[in-house]
């Protein structure tokens, strides 16, 4: 049996097969994901065609069709038209066979005219990458077993081939809007996996992502690290790549005497981080108020549907969240003023002035309130600075 050009001891295979596709990795999360996907950078064209090239030959994916269901799936996330929800499929089935969704939905013609514009169409993509998307694995298995042996490097090529479908299609997708933490409550279940990006290139910061789907950074708190983020500041400093846009960080300035229309501006441009503290502010107030009411032990439980969609409460914890509202005064006021805040951002169709009185007088009720949480909240409003 043909042994290959090397002979190394197990580590040193194991160790190569997490290098190559650690590289697979960075190729998805900074070429397909990040630049293809959402515009949030611009890499130059060699380094570009390198990931491009290396994904030919690591996965057989066609560029054009990542970012068409990719798009799709921001789109129309957690409904029937998401190629891959958890929420609709079903987390076992995302999970373990998350990649034949994927091709399901690469296969529809609507679905790549309407998501994958602006992809590239250059001789090599349509006459190579595309259409002989197969030959390049083909090419890899091939190099796999002249460099590193039949046994070896047929073991090594397979564990290629599935990296992608497992981790991305599969735990990304499937786990990404099942299991996590939440730094930001967007209209979908997306999660943060881990706080420490690094198995997969910075893309368990999926909610993250799902918060500022155009950035190119997807760690947001001070602890949480995105593997693919440095890789995008170290070609940037090499003048390989360009970052055109990343997540707002909140800048607190002066506290404004009154809510003008910078106010305005500044509450809608960090909406995300003021609803993030205003669950904490719930939980705040939930726990005082636990303490506080009698048999308030029957309310145990109920801190994560404070901030949750109502529509997606079960019935059960619905009744009693209810019948904790009816007997604190606080948390009602807390809980429905939160409503009212997020509203906001949402009416469309109001002008600026009415948006500016409804915050106005939003501000003046929180801080006549008297619950201590609401009034810190308008205070923190009140001196953000606009972005």
């Amino acid at each position: 049996m043909y042994a290959g050009m090397v002979d190394w001891p197990w580590w040193g295979y194991v160790l190569m097969t997490l290098g190559l596709t650690h590289v697979t990795i960075v190729a998805v999360t900074v070429f397909l994901h990040r630049q293809q996907a959402h515009r949030a950078l611009e890499l130059h064209p060699v380094v570009a065609h390198f990931f491009r090239l290396w994904l030919w030959l690591t996965t057989g994916m066609v560029t054009k069709e990542w970012a068409a269901v990719h798009r799709k799936h921001h789109a129309r996330c957690e409904t029937v038209d998401d190629p891959h929800s958890p929420q609709v499929h079903g987390i076992h089935r995302v999970l373990w066979t998350g990649v034949f969704l994927y091709v399901a939905e690469a296969r529809k013609r609507d679905t790549l005219q309407r998501y994958g514009h602006g992809t590239p169409d250059d001789w090599l993509e349509r006459h190579l990458y595309t259409p002989w998307h197969k030959l390049g694995v083909a090419i890899m298995l091939a190099v796999d077993v002249l460099v590193f042996g039949i046994a070896a490097g047929s073991l090594i090529w397979l564990v290629q081939m599935a990296w992608i479908p497992f981790w991305a299609a599969g735990v990304i997708n499937g786990l990404g809007h099942f299991w996590g933490y939440r730094n930001f409550s967007p209209a979908d279940a997306s999660t943060n996996i881990s706080p420490w990006g690094l198995l997969i290139g910075g893309e368990e910061l999926h909610n993250n992502h799902h918060t500022f789907p155009t950035s190119a950074r997807l760690s947001i708190r001070w602890y949480e690290f995105d593997v693919g983020w440095l890789y995008i500041r170290m070609l940037a400093a090499l003048r390989l790549a360009e970052i055109k846009r990343v997540a707002p960080r909140p800048r607190l300035g002066g506290l404004r005497p009154v809510v003008d229309a910078n106010t305005l501006q500044a509450v809608i441009a960090n909406r995300y981080d003021l609803l993030a503290q205003y669950a904490r502010s719930l939980k705040q107030v939930y726990r005082e108020e636990l303490a506080r009411l009698q048999h308030g032990r029957r309310f145990r439980g109920l801190k994560r549907w404070l901030a949750a969609d109502s529509r997606t409460i079960p019935q059960e914890a619905r009744g009693r969240l209810e019948m904790m509202l009816d007997e604190s005064r606080a948390l009602q006021t807390a809980y429905a003023m939160r409503d009212e805040l997020s509203a906001l951002w949402e009416r469309s169709n109001v002008s600026a002035e009415a948006l500016l009185k409804a915050l106005q007088d939003w501000c003046e009720r929180a801080e006549n309130s008297g619950v201590r949480q609401l009034r810190e909240l308008s205070l923190r409003l009140r001196s953000y600075a606009p972005v």
